[in-house]
């Protein structure tokens, strides 16, 4: 909505019956819950609406977008065995649903949240690559917090200058996957001739599967996803840095 706008957010229970899914293929009859997201914004014509949920489509211009959102939200939508849909015209805006398989049962809380798990420290130094300001220093104070000493750096190019000045070693690489300029696995391409030792390990807010399967990394590749908890962020560093194997860029 580049002029501004009103956006909509709405949830409901709601019943999908065979009449429904004969109109939409990919949808079950069931309950469900639905979310609605909606827009006065520009809307898409049928031609972009054909493509939206494609990994790396996207109408945005160059450096603006990586055409990956809507991929991954499709994805963990599958994933929960839900159903998306998307109504939208060229100036009347656009309507997202989502529809979530109800439950009755309360969740489980898992134990980490009743503060039952522990985290795992260190000591070795780590370089905390991230664009994003404030996880870069949400990341990077978890770190501290568990001994280890961390150098920061906004993107790959600052991450480049940071190591040729750093005079010690640098154990531990951890990156976001997509950044705009330089990606984390280019960084990383860049970085291990000379830290040879150095582990990698990428972050990303994408799935594994869009991850992967479009070859921005290869299977295998010490990955965590974003959002993350204290817990699993110094779980996952220690099991990187612990592993026998070199890190792989």
């Amino acid at each position: 909505m580049p002029m501004g706008g009103k956006l909509n957010i709405e949830t409901a229970n709601v019943e999908l019956d065979q009449a429904y899914t004969r109109n939409h293929p990919g949808s079950k009859v069931g309950s469900y819950v639905s979310l609605a997201v909606g827009d006065t914004g520009t809307g898409m014509d049928a031609g972009t609406l054909t493509h939206i949920f494609e990994p790396f489509f996207t109408t945005k211009e160059r450096g603006k977008g990586t055409g990956l959102g809507l991929a991954t939200v499709y994805g963990i939508v599958k994933q929960s065995d839900g159903y998306i849909a998307v109504d939208s015209a060229p100036g009347r805006g656009t309507t997202f649903k989502i529809y979530l398989p109800r439950v009755h049962e309360a969740a489980r809380i898992p134990n980490a949240v009743n503060g039952n798990q522990k985290t795992a420290r260190g000591s070795e130094t780590v370089l905390v690559v991230e664009d994003a300001q404030s996880l870069r220093e949400l990341a990077s104070e978890l770190l501290k917090d568990n001994g280890y000493a961390v150098l920061e750096a906004a993107n790959g190019a600052d991450a480049i200058q940071l190591v040729e000045r750093h005079q010690g070693v640098i154990d531990l690489l951890l990156t976001d996957v997509v950044m705009a300029g330089m990606g984390g696995r280019q960084l990383a391409e860049k970085l291990i001739p000379r830290l040879p030792k150095m582990k990698v390990l990428y972050m990303s807010g994408y799935t594994d599967d869009a991850i992967v399967h479009h070859g921005i990394l290869e299977p295998g590749i010490a990955l965590i996803q974003k959002p993350f908890t204290a817990e699993t962020l110094t779980r996952k560093v220690r099991e990187v840095l612990q592993a026998q194997e070199k890190g792989k860029a």
